[in-house]
């Protein structure tokens, strides 16, 4: 039989770590990729390795890729991260943590290495429901970045196209938080926070931080995530 091998896109964060788990239980064999891009929340990234072992990955890879260098984002710059905003504010605007092209960037970063190792698809774990209101998260987006895959590479043009599924796409929080129980997903080992303590504690007050506690309330399930508010 075939191997099937899928590209998984991980931050560390809740609706990845889902994503790679929804792969796994599609039977494909998982090759976790994760970019360190100088963003601000760095300790979501150090808890990749454990998420890929626990998910049982073939391979875990990290490309360091500063986009510090570009800024323009508070998870890349000096800009504040906004907090308290009004709940039903989230997701009308493109907030400040949007960071400049970041999908588009990881989304090549898992083209080309899909490409090398031959696998067909690529799971992202985008979502545009209980979501911050990122351009890069929508439907077309990931349609867009899907044309390109299949005229921009050499599998696509010879007839084996990558493509880019995004499984959690119109799920709420809560319905991503209950399909990773479901499916296994160390839900435990998931940090969210976009600008977290000097103890890498959530600060409980930014953007991610309410969506991801909503959503548990939200499941009926308690938030393993310790927040200093």
């Amino acid at each position: 039989m075939t191997t099937k091998r899928a590209v998984v896109l991980c931050s560390g964060g809740l609706d990845s770590t889902v994503a790679a788990a929804e792969a796994r239980a599609q039977g494909f064999d998982l090759y976790v990729l994760s970019v360190n891009y100088g963003q601000r929340h760095l300790v979501e990234l150090t808890r990749v390795p454990e998420i890929a072992r626990a998910l049982g990955a073939k391979d875990s890879l990290v490309i360091d890729l500063n986009l510090r260098g570009v800024g323009g984002s508070a998870l890349t710059a000096d800009i504040p991260v906004p907090k308290d905003g009004a709940e039903a504010e989230i997701g009308r605007n493109i907030p400040a943590t949007y960071v400049p092209a970041r999908n588009t960037i990881f989304l090549a970063l898992a083209l080309g290495l899909a490409e090398v190792i031959e696998a067909n698809t690529i799971y992202i774990g985008a979502n545009v429901l209980d979501y911050s209101g990122y351009p890069d998260c929508r439907p077309e987006f990931l349609e867009a970045f899907n044309r390109l895959a299949l005229v921009g590479t050499k599998a696509g043009v010879q007839g084996h196209p990558i493509r880019i599924e995004a499984p959690l796409l119109k799920m709420s929080k809560a319905e991503i938080i209950q399909r990773g129980v479901v499916l296994g997903a160390p839900l435990h080992l998931t940090h969210s926070c976009y600008d977290p303590g000097n103890d890498g504690r959530s600060c409980g007050r930014c953007e991610s931080c309410r969506l991801r506690r909503k959503g548990f309330a939200e499941a009926g399930l308690p938030d393993p995530a310790s927040y200093v508010a």
